[in-house]
């Protein structure tokens, strides 16, 4: 077991437990976390697009939103002056591997590690049909952990499709 992976396995529960809730609106079932240097959840999301009627309302820019609001907040607690929106030293669990979107906003907020789930062959952004998170180009890199837990975060969303398609 590489370091860190026991972690990882358990986080991937707290993400898969935000994918379960997404059920209830007839969302896309996946559920991010955000793990801030400490260890403990800083923001949690999961996908809202259906309930919220927004197509940036991915579980990783939920979390994402949430973290930062999180940390502006401890940082003002503190009597700093945190921006809130660099996430240096947190770690991004998602249960299906980032689209393009998402992988820009993990770059954008300086994400230093993502680990996932599921592999998405047909719009994944870490390694499948792109790599913006390891991309030299830009101006921030991203550690990547794919295939966590990929059995049970895949078996969610199979069974979620192959259920909408019978209904």
């Amino acid at each position: 077991m590489a370091p860190g992976e026991n972690r990882h396995t358990e986080w991937m529960g707290l993400a898969l437990d935000e994918a379960r809730s997404a059920l209830a609106t007839e969302d896309v079932p996946i559920g991010a976390v955000v793990i801030g240097p400490d260890g403990g959840v800083l923001g949690s999301g999961r996908n809202q697009r259906e309930e919220l009627g927004d197509p940036t309302a991915h579980a990783e820019v939920v979390a994402i939103r949430q973290a930062a609001e999180r940390l502006r907040e401890l940082s003002k607690l503190d009597g700093g002056n945190g921006d809130g929106w660099r996430l240096a030293d947190c770690t991004l669990v998602v249960t299906l591997e980032p689209c393009a979107m998402c992988a820009g906003a993990v770059v954008l907020a300086r994400i230093p590690r993502v680990v996932f789930g599921a592999w998405d062959e047909k719009a994944g952004a870490a390694g499948s049909v792109f790599d913006v998170l390891r991309e030299r180009r830009l101006n921030h890199w991203v550690e990547v952990y794919g295939g966590i837990r990929e059995d049970e975060c895949g078996a969610l969303l199979r069974d979620f499709f192959a259920a909408h398609r019978r209904g």
